[in-house]
């Protein structure tokens, strides 16, 4: 059975303080990530670095912002941030539908 695909908006804030790897590849990690919850990965935004407008915690002020466009099952969000919870280089995941 073939299920619905919905499409979907993630944002991702990265936290690359200590991590070896760059940008890309760690983009690159999330589209994988996206595909192992039945996603198709469409358009990935990289908006760059961004202060926090509120800063909890004075070690971590800022943060690379990514947002990727994908189409996935209706259960694919809260399977995608369950994925990710342990993930050290991602610090927020906010998934919305579009």
């Amino acid at each position: 059975m073939n299920p619905i695909k919905r499409n979907y908006r993630a944002t991702f804030i990265l936290d690359t303080n200590g991590v070896q790897d760059s940008v890309d590849q760690i983009i690159e990690n999330m589209k994988q990530e996206i595909a192992t919850v039945e996603g198709e990965v469409g358009e990935v935004a990289n908006l760059g670095q961004r202060d926090f407008a509120r800063v909890t915690n004075p070690k971590r002020p800022s943060g690379v912002y990514v947002q990727v466009h994908f189409a996935a099952p209706g259960s694919a969000p809260a399977a995608l941030k369950e994925r990710l919870r342990l993930n050290q280089t991602v610090y927020r995941t906010y998934v919305e539908s579009v």
